[in-house]
């Protein structure tokens, strides 16, 4: 069967300011860009873009630290008030070294700093982002909007970039997913030599994430990739167990 996975950048969305519309501002980039979309594409937004349309920019004058973040700022040279954000988004801290500081995310992410940055953000030498608090849900609220509008059923991912234990470099991670499914379970189906898979349960995205993330310039306003898979043409329950097997179109946004 032949297998294709196109990403398609969506050039010229504005800087995302509290309260905005992301469905508004997809649709207009789209027309720009004179894009149609279909049914299976699966529109790829960055963090950064779904944090700032919810209000997740903090002031860093409006921060005190405690004195536990002013400890571990002194253990880590890093601002006790950057600090004390991390503690207030983590469960627990797991480690912290100079520069860097993981903790297990009130999200569930084992990650650095609790995702918080202060890069492409607007003030960003007394200002921080946060994640969103809950990217699934803001996945959901996305993805009905536009299939709603659209008419045909699309799927969402919010992505962000994570570092990996014990290596340099950064890879794209969903933390939000809507209308497509995040598992696929293939135990109880045989491998290409007949052995029947017994804990075989794909991320089946994550072969794309990261291209996403790619697709795109760090210093650009340009979304992240669109990626269509003709599975979704099925219902939103029928699509959630779907083997997503022909992957098509992408489009991000940032």
């Amino acid at each position: 069967m032949h297998r294709e996975l196109h990403l398609t950048a969506l050039p010229g969305i504005p800087e995302v300011t509290r309260d905005a519309s992301l469905g508004a501002l997809l649709f207009d980039a789209m027309a720009r860009a004179q894009i149609k979309l279909q049914a299976g594409d699966i529109l790829v937004l960055a963090q950064k873009m779904v944090s700032k349309a919810e209000g997740r920019v903090v002031q860093l004058a409006s921060v005190t630290p405690s004195e536990r973040a002013q400890s571990i700022a002194r253990e880590a040279n890093k601002d006790p008030r950057i600090v004390e954000l991390i503690l207030r988004e983590s469960r627990k801290v797991l480690r912290v070294k100079q520069g860097i500081i993981i903790v297990e995310h009130k999200l569930g992410f084992v990650m650095a700093n609790a995702g918080i940055d202060q890069s492409n953000v607007p003030g960003s030498d007394e200002a921080a982002l946060l994640l969103p608090e809950a990217p699934d849900a803001s996945a959901h609220k996305l993805c009905d909007e536009l299939c709603e509008t659209c008419g045909v059923e699309v799927g969402v991912l919010i992505i962000d970039s994570f570092g990996r234990a014990w290596r340099n470099g950064v890879t794209g991670t969903a933390i939000g997913i809507a209308g497509l499914p995040g598992l696929v379970d293939l135990r109880g189906n045989n491998s290409l030599w007949c052995r029947l898979m017994r804990a075989r349960l794909p991320c089946w995205y994550a072969a794309f994430r990261t291209h996403c993330a790619t697709a795109r310039s760090r210093n650009c306003c340009v979304p992240k990739p669109r990626i269509c898979s003709d599975d979704c043409r099925a219902g939103r329950r029928r699509r959630r167990r779907a083997s997503f097997s022909r992957i098509g179109r992408s489009v991000t946004a940032r």
